[in-house]
This record gives C-alpha cells, sequence and structure tokens, in this order.
C-alpha cells in the first residue's frame, strides 16, 4: 500500500443527528473482537448527551499528532503513516493507563482480562461499527470530509 496523502486517509465519522441510539455500533464492534455482545468490550460508546438533545458517540479519532502515543513510556502505541490509524501493539503495553489519561476522549481503554490497553483498530480497514450502523451515524469517510464536517457541526465554522 503507498502513502495516502493525510487529508485522503479513512478515519470513521459520526453523525449524531443521524444516530438513533441503537448501539449496534457497539455490539458490531465486542462481537468482531471479543465473539461476544458486550457493551463494555466495545472501542466506542454512545451516550444521550441531555444539553443538545443528541447522542455522541466517543471513539478514537486516529489523531494527527496523537497524544496517547506521545505518551506512552513503552512505544506500545503506534501512528501507521500509510493508513493514518492509531494502533496499541499488546505485547509491549504495560497496562499503564497513560494513553488513556492523555487522550482527550479517553478512547484507549483498560482491558482487565488481558491487562493491556485497547482502542479502536479500525477493524483492519472493515470498522464493523459503521457497516452495522443502519441509520449512517457512523461512517467510513476521508480525514478531510472529517476535518469539515467537525468544524461546521461541532465549531459551527464553514470550511
Amino acid at each position: 500500500m503507498s502513502q495516502l496523502n493525510v487529508e485522503e486517509q479513512k478515519v470513521l465519522l459520526y453523525n449524531p443527528s443521524r444516530c438513533t441510539g441503537c448501539l449496534f455500533c457497539e455490539i458490531a464492534c465486542s462481537y468482531y473482537h471479543f465473539k461476544r455482545f458486550d457493551f463494555n468490550k466495545a472501542n466506542l460508546h454512545v451516550q444521550f448527551d441531555e444539553k443538545n438533545g443528541e447522542f455522541e458517540a466517543a471513539y478514537c479519532q486516529h489523531c494527527d499528532e496523537p497524544l496517547c502515543v506521545a505518551a506512552c513510556p513503552k512505544e506500545a502505541l503506534v501512528k501507521d503513516e500509510k493508513t493514518g490509524w492509531v494502533k496499541v501493539n499488546p505485547m509491549k503495553c504495560i497496562g499503564c493507563q497513560t494513553c488513556t489519561v492523555a487522550c482527550p476522549l479517553s478512547a484507549p481503554w483498560f482491558n482487565m482480562d488481558f491487562h493491556v490497553a485497547m482502542k479502536c483498530d479500525f477493524c483492519d480497514g472493515d470498522p464493523q461499527c459503521a457497516k452495522f450502523c443502519s441509520p449512517q451515524a457512523i461512517k467510513v469517510a476521508t480525514r478531510r470530509e472529517a476535518w469539515e464536517f467537525n468544524a461546521k457541526h461541532y465549531l459551527e465554522v464553514d470550511v
């Protein structure tokens, strides 16, 4: 795979106006990774925000400059320069949870069974959360599309 232009890298894009709160995204994620339906094992979480009356999803944004990668004392988190995805190497992770504290969304979570941090791994290119989201509240988009959507929706800025 050749290196993609950063703007063309694939990321998840969440549109709260489309979310019904069905949680199929969490179910699909936990089943793909653990072969069981367990909301606590999902790499993303949807919650209702009473302030704005919408569901909001907390999930890894595979940041341009990920704080979780910078904070990891064992270099267990790595950003793939080709895909832009931030992944955890469980063989290097010591379970210190520094990545969770450093992440503005606390996207990496500590798996008590394996004693390592876990987070969205983009399901190796076929994100199940987007695949099974029937209202298409979560979809695969380019990083540029996500930047534009987030600026307009969250910052109320036209780009």
